[in-house]
């Protein structure tokens, strides 16, 4: 797997777990707007995790009868409350130190992420030239809409080679995330495209919650090599687990370089798709993100939970 300025494929084999029928028709039903009450109850569990909320209360939260909302959480999140609330908790013991080492070794030496669960899903990741880079995005149209999702509003950028934005509103406001967009596309052309980008945005949550895609789904990513070495990195680390900064320095033969590594994956531009959400301290302590730790943490907890199949009805 590489990100280059000539394009390349990146695929993640998977266990030999999918989502059921049930599951994956659930999904294709589940309306984009109804992602509003799931974000809405991922954010209120978050902030209650140690003290957690009963179903009743959770569904009362976002105005819904228990049997519905749990219905909706699961079309729209992947898992059960329970469930979710079981790998949050879990997730602040689990961090296990040294385990990202292994975890990126596994992955390079299996060509990919081959214990997640991206069974036959592709990313197709075009960088863009180092001339272009410099241009800062002269000459490309960028297509962008607010999407709602299962961890609240975001805003999704495009051009014609793929998704080349995705950032959560919450928490940063919706005028600050366009200005960071434009920020770091500046030379670009802007034009508010909900129509264009809606369907690539559900496909995008869908390939984030582990579903198999029909066609691959396009990034297009600028930065500098060792940037894009660094997101590729990300790429490797499986559904369901976490890395260090030092472990990603190490795997790229730059052990010494884990502030550079750092700053790299603060940089990334495409949230949940390049998961920098996997990258965690060496004390497994889980912070330093983007869009707030709460956000954070209720990523690793959807992964873990979906990498992990129920054994009982939760």
């Amino acid at each position: 797997m590489r990100i280059s300025s000539s394009g390349i494929d990146m695929a993640g084999a998977a266990s030999s777990s999918v989502l059921s029928a049930e599951d994956f028709e659930a999904l294709r039903k589940f309306r984009a707007d109804a992602y509003a009450p799931v974000g809405k109850a991922i954010d209120f569990l978050v902030e209650r995790f140690e003290n957690p909320p009963s179903l009743e209360e959770t569904a009362a939260q976002v105005g819904m009868s228990p049997a519905h909302f749990q219905r909706v959480f699961k079309a729209g999140a992947g898992v059960s409350p329970k469930r979710f609330l079981q790998y949050l908790a879990a997730g602040e013991a689990r961090r296990a130190m040294g385990e990202g080492a292994s975890v990126l070794e596994a992955s390079y030496c299996a060509g990919l992420s081959g214990p997640s669960r991206l069974h036959d899903l592709f990313l197709v990741a075009e960088a863009m030239t180092p001339g272009a880079y410099r241009n800062k995005g002269a000459g490309e149209t960028i297509r962008y809409a607010r999407v709602p999702g299962p961890f609240g509003e975001a805003l999704m950028g495009a051009t014609d080679k793929g998704v080349c934005w995705l950032s959560f509103i919450a928490g940063v406001g919706y005028a600050r995330a366009l200005a960071e967009m434009k920020g770091d596309w500046p030379a670009a052309v802007y034009v508010e495209d909900p129509a264009f980008v809606g369907p690539l945005a559900a496909r995008a949550f869908a390939f984030a919650r582990g579903l198999r895609l029909d066609r691959p789904l396009g990034l297009h990513v600028q930065g500098t090599n060792f940037q894009l070495k660094v997101w590729e990195a990300l790429l490797r680390i499986p559904l369901g687990e976490t890395a260090t900064y030092g472990d990603i320095a190490r795997a790229l033969d730059a052990p010494r370089a884990s502030r550079a590594v750092g700053a790299a994956v603060g940089a990334n531009m495409i949230s949940l798709l390049i998961p920098c959400h996997r990258v965690i301290l060496s004390t497994g302590v889980v912070h330093n993100y983007r869009w707030g730790a709460a956000r954070k943490k209720a990523l690793l907890a959807i992964e873990s939970a979906l990498a992990r199949p129920a054994t009982t009805a939760a």
